[in-house]
């Protein structure tokens, strides 16, 4: 693919995302898309089958965003406490982002079209979101930060626990005292008193 293509499949998805954020999943047609990206539908069709294979593809992106600002933000400094510290600050912006959100969509794409096998793919980000979380209070009780009986309970917990918020917040709503008490919570069943 030339960079003109690569530009142009980027800026659909780009657009898209957009489309996405505002309709949610459901309710998003080619045509939506289309009239968004200012391209003819065969122009759409010449990089894309459906609504669901662009999804996809942005859903694909974002998480890899995701890991490379989570872990761009890492130094060789940085205790287990401290990267922990960052991971939640970076779900607390999440969570608290009134506009231009995925959440919607996500579920609605998933209750409508995903399985609940493993390779659902918000299975698999959920699976390693608790085996990163896992490593790292390991590596904070090997320090002596942490103190956890088991890590992998607690690291799934965590996930559930901003799981939950997240539909919260989309539901009926979260403030930023309420996702502040939460993952204060969180450290404070880890963290080892000096």
């Amino acid at each position: 693919m030339g960079e003109k293509s690569i530009q142009k499949k980027q800026h659909i998805l780009d657009t898209a995302r957009k489309v996405f954020a505002e309709k949610g999943f459901k309710n998003v047609t080619m045509k939506d898309i289309v009239e968004a990206c200012e391209i003819s539908r065969g122009g759409l069709y010449l990089y894309f089958d459906s609504t669901e294979q662009i999804f996809m593809e942005i859903l694909t992106m974002e998480a890899q965003e995701t890991d490379d600002l989570f872990t761009g933000h890492i130094s060789e400094e940085d205790t287990a406490a401290d990267i922990l510290m960052l991971f939640l600050k970076e779900q607390k912006r999440e969570l608290l982002q009134k506009k231009d959100s995925l959440t919607v969509a996500v579920y609605e794409y998933f209750f409508t079209n995903g399985s609940t096998d493993r390779n659902n793919m918000l299975r698999k980000q959920f699976d390693a979101g608790v085996r990163v979380l896992e490593k790292l209070i390991e590596a904070g009780i090997a320090s002596g930060e942490f103190y956890c009986e088991d890590p992998k309970g607690a690291a799934a917990n965590i996930m559930y626990v901003l799981e939950g918020m997240k539909v919260n917040a989309k539901t009926f709503g979260i403030t930023e005292k309420m996702v502040d008490e939460q993952l204060l919570y969180i450290m404070q069943g880890l963290i080892v008193d000096v």
